[in-house]
């Protein structure tokens, strides 16, 4: 299997060296665990996903990874768990591990979403997550007119002001992010809470995408406004209205592109 573009002219190992080398050290701070097998579980898994490896794919067994990524058996062995506990892999002696199905894996796990979301089809995760929020989005906002407390209700106006008055647009897509987050939050709803956090992630990929194809980000700001006005007012049916506006309005980003 071939690397990725950037990886031309490396072997797979000295591109895998690289990468691991630079996750350690931009995520050292904050993830004091990073290690051998996460980072080959990370190379493994976006190499399923963006589909060099198809369901139903017998992989290479310990031995070759081993040799391909320059790392221990152990580490092979470890990420082939972390892949297997996504629900990407199962594993059965004398055969070795293969690519599950599609429809079985975690694509709520924060890793394969990442995966998923820079893997060549964008736009079926950009048209799945979309599909996602019509889902649960307009019923989260009207719940969290009727419920949400004056802390929550600050949480919510405060993104929205951040997203209006962002310089570039990483900081304009994570108050995006927070925004939609705290409105799941003060749903009151707790399924809602966890499954927010678990997307995180994809809404940070739509968001980023839809934000830089934007031709209008006045636009899209005054119907992120309206959404906060209809909670902070407490109108249930206006934040569900205003809601499905922004969803359409995005919908018709995607749709263009």
């Amino acid at each position: 299997m071939q690397d990725a573009k950037p990886n031309k002219g490396k072997t797979a190992a000295e591109a895998f060296a690289e990468r691991t080398s630079g996750i350690r050290r931009a995520d050292a701070a904050r993830m004091p665990g990073s290690s051998v097998h996460a980072s080959l579980a990370n190379e493994i898994g976006l190499r399923i996903v963006r589909g060099d490896y198809p369901p139903g794919t017998i992989l290479p067994n310990e031995a070759k990874w081993s040799e391909t990524f320059d790392v221990s058996r152990s580490a092979v062995r470890e990420a082939i768990k972390m892949l297997m506990a996504k629900s990407l892999l199962s594993s059965r002696p004398k055969i070795g591990s293969w690519v599950e199905p599609k429809e079985r894996w975690n694509l709520l796990d924060r890793d394969v979403l990442a995966w998923y979301a820079t893997s060549p089809d964008r736009e079926v995760f950009l048209r799945t997550v979309q599909e996602f929020r019509h889902i649960m989005e307009p019923e989260a906002s009207a719940f969290a007119a009727m419920r949400r407390t004056d802390e929550q209700m600050a949480e919510i106006s405060q993104a929205c002001r951040e997203m209006g008055e962002a310089t570039n647009l990483q900081e304009r897509t994570r108050a995006d992010t927070r925004f939609h987050l705290a409105i799941l939050r003060a749903s009151g709803n707790d399924l809602l809470v966890p499954l927010g956090v678990l997307i995180e992630s994809a809404f940070d990929h739509l968001f980023a995408f839809t934000t830089r194809e934007l031709d209008d980000l006045q636009h899209a700001q005054r119907l992120h406004e309206a959404i906060e006005k209809s909670i902070r007012l407490q109108r249930p049916d206006a934040a569900r209205n205003a809601v499905r506006k922004l969803l359409a309005n995005t919908d018709g980003v995607i749709k263009s592109r």
